[in-house]
């Protein structure tokens, strides 16, 4: 039985996909924004990594929390440029500032996970 529901919304979502291929192509260009800026902010915790020693020798809740802001900044920075801000609704601007701080606590994590390293290896 749910395979013939699968089958059966299989072929509609086919059967729209063919007779909308210009909001296909729209979701398609969406989804690439979206894996473009999840990979940015991915890396971007990590290619800072060089930068962690210096906060650490400072032992200072100020200069961690202007690398969490500076790489937090870049994210949605990358993110509003991909986006174009102007004429999103409501509910596009409900997910962006819901990625925004997903992308803040695991910016911090990974900046912790790093501290913690390091500080190990001393």
């Amino acid at each position: 039985m749910l395979t013939a529901i699968l089958a059966v919304l299989a072929f509609g979502c086919g059967l729209w996909a063919w007779k909308h291929p210009e909001q296909l192509a729209t979701i398609g260009q969406v989804l690439k924004y979206v894996a473009i800026w999840l990979g940015i902010v991915l890396v971007l915790p990590w290619a800072m990594f060089p930068a962690m020693p210096w906060v650490l020798k400072w032992e200072s809740n100020l200069a961690a929390g202007l690398l969490l802001v500076g790489i937090t900044g870049l994210d949605v920075t990358a993110a509003l440029l991909m986006t174009g801000v102007s004429g999103l609704s409501t509910l596009t601007w409900l997910v962006l500032v819901l990625g925004f701080l997903s992308a803040g606590v695991y910016t911090f994590m990974a900046c912790n996970y790093q501290a913690n390293r390091i500080e190990d290896s001393i």
